[in-house]
């Protein structure tokens, strides 16, 4: 596996692409640019939580080069603003081209789910050349508009909460922990969102050397101002008559969780309009269904991808 990592910069706003950090497994002939599989994170996420997953579809897909991004404002990836489904496609868009990645199946989930379809359906307005895109799989997201769960803002409160806390309070994750279980009572929840605190070395230690407060490597006040950007969608259904302003028409797989309402009989003929040759399959899972069923969502990819 390989690595590419990215300074951060300070709050910017651009409105241009930024390079995204991302890891790779290469397969052993050296193949970097054909039929490649590039995974997106979802929210509060990153590359590192689909380190086990992309392992395990490698061993099913050894000829496929495997990419796990960043997302802006995410992992090792720039600090910037916009932080919306536009930009997210662009930065995206910008690492295909650069990478010269041909053939390309995007899987992306929740939020990345939805960065996935906003650059499929943006290809037509881009300088890209039609065999790009070859394949789509979105887990547990709707090509629509709505708010995001009330339970993101609660995070993004807690973690702040935390880190807001005079400076050697949190000298370690279980520190964090106890805080963050007054929010949210899913360990699993809190350990993923755990993921993104870094407690500095002094911390850990009995000397009371240095001045550095635990903080999450998310910027916590970007994400807050986005969250009703990250609810919407950069194109828009007509439930009258069926109509939308632009289609993706490759094959796309959709993966829903049973437990989860993310996607439903309400936002189904949407995600039909938009990508006319989808199908779905269900997990007995909730929102997480990679997580949760690691084996049978790398089934449903495996089979997707090699089928289609």
């Amino acid at each position: 596996m390989s690595y590419f990592a990215v300074r951060k910069p300070l709050h910017l706003e651009s409105r241009v692409p930024v390079d995204l950090s991302y890891t790779s497994i290469i397969p052993e002939d050296g193949n970097e640019t054909e039929r490649p599989l590039v995974i997106l994170h979802g929210l509060f996420g990153s590359k590192r939580n689909w380190g086990s997953i992309s392992k395990a579809l490698h061993r099913h897909m050894p000829n496929r080069p495997i990419y796990a991004l960043d997302l802006r404002n995410h992992g090792s990836s720039p600090h910037v603003l916009p932080m919306t489904y536009e930009a997210m496609a662009s930065d995206v868009h910008k690492f295909i081209a650069d990478k010269k990645l041909k053939d390309v199946a995007l899987l992306g989930h929740s939020m990345g789910g939805k960065v996935a379809m906003a650059y499929a359906l943006s290809l037509k307005y881009r300088d890209a050349p039609p065999e790009t895109l070859s394949q789509l799989v979105v887990a547990d997201i709707a090509p629509s508009i709505g708010s995001l769960s009330p339970d993101f803002i609660k995070y993004i409160s807690a973690m702040q909460k935390i880190e807001s806390l005079p400076t050697g309070t949190i000298k370690t994750r279980t520190d964090a922990d106890h805080y963050l279980k007054h929010y949210e009572s899913d360990l699993s929840v809190r350990q993923f969102l755990l993921t993104n605190l870094k407690v500095p070395v002094h911390a850990r230690t009995d000397h009371d050397g240095g001045h550095e407060k635990a903080k999450f490597i998310v910027p916590l006040d970007i994400l807050s101002s986005s969250i009703p950007n990250l609810g919407s969608f950069p194109y828009q259904y007509n439930a009258e008559d069926n109509s939308v302003p632009t289609t993706w028409t490759g094959p796309t797989l959709a993966i829903k969780g049973i437990k989860s309402p993310y996607i439903n009989r309400k936002n189904l003929p949407a995600f039909h309009a938009f990508f006319p040759n989808m199908r779905l399959e269900e997990l007995d899972t909730g929102h997480w269904v990679h997580a949760e069923k690691p084996t049978e969502f790398r089934k449903l990819v495996v089979n997707f991808l090699q089928g289609s």
